[in-house]
């Protein structure tokens, strides 16, 4: 599929998806969210994707923000259906995927940038990053999710502070903060996410999913995350999956998985 916006291909088993706006510090507008949405859901639908790495290109943004042009003049309706249609077709989608997603944060994530980075399962940053949700300086919150994302990921009075002040932090405070996983030089960013995909990728994918629709789980009002827990760690036993990997163990071989 050809996109206008964004850049996507699979290699080795990891989909590279890449936002294509540099003149824009790669801005999400709507047509963007459009195709990250068809490009997640692509690698969501294809066996042969183990592993996403989402990026911005260019040196200086993953993705600055949102494209304010397009809502600058939207209604209090218009505004509740922009975030809630933008939350279910991308953030949310990106979110509670089975196949697992790093965010290869190599600049600017403000605003709609940052909550896409906090949507991904695991987030890698260049030391030139700097992270933030300027959003109330507009007069406006964050509407992707990045209010309750970003209280999960660092507490709720470190949220607060990023919020209410609208200022940005860099990688290192990110990762001392925990919304960063690994901090790594420009040069070495995407290595260390090829890396860490490479040890996904040796793992069952039938599992990975589970194991991420639990933790997810504990996240969400109405469930209880040791519940779906139990239920997905029975499930688990009835897959193919299980019985290579406990198989290989007791042969002492390499698990072949098939994600069955």
């Amino acid at each position: 599929m050809s996109y206008n916006n964004i850049l996507s291909e699979v290699e080795n088993g990891i989909q590279h998806i890449t936002v294509n706006r540099p003149k824009q510090l790669n801005a999400l507008n709507k047509e963007t969210i459009e195709e990250l949405s068809q490009a997640f859901q692509s690698a969501e639908d294809d066996k042969e994707v183990q592993v996403v790495i989402v990026t911005g290109s260019g040196d200086k943004a993953f993705v600055a923000g949102a494209d304010i042009k397009e809502f600058a003049s939207f209604s209090v309706e218009q505004g509740k259906a922009l975030a809630a249609e933008g939350q279910k077709k991308l953030f949310d989608l990106v979110a509670h995927m089975g196949t697992p997603v790093i965010a290869a944060v190599n600049g600017f994530a403000l605003g709609g940038g940052l909550e896409l980075a906090m949507s991904c399962h695991v987030r890698v940053a260049s030391d030139q990053a700097k992270m933030g949700l300027p959003e109330v300086s507009l007069g406006v919150i964050p509407g992707y999710g990045g209010t309750q994302r970003l209280a999960h990921l660092v507490g709720k009075g470190k949220a607060l502070e990023m919020i209410t002040t609208a200022g940005m932090i860099d990688a290192h405070d990110a990762h001392r903060w925990g919304l960063v996983n690994q901090v790594t030089a420009p040069g070495e960013l995407m290595d260390a996410c090829l890396k860490m995909a490479g040890k996904m990728k040796k793992n069952s994918p039938k599992a990975i999913a589970a194991a991420i629709a639990a933790v997810n789980a504990g996240y969400e009002t109405g469930k209880n995350g040791f519940d779906e827990e139990i239920k997905r760690f029975g499930e688990a036993f009835g897959t193919a999956d299980f019985k290579e990997g406990t198989t290989a163990f007791m042969e002492k071989r390499k698990a072949n998985f098939t994600g069955e």
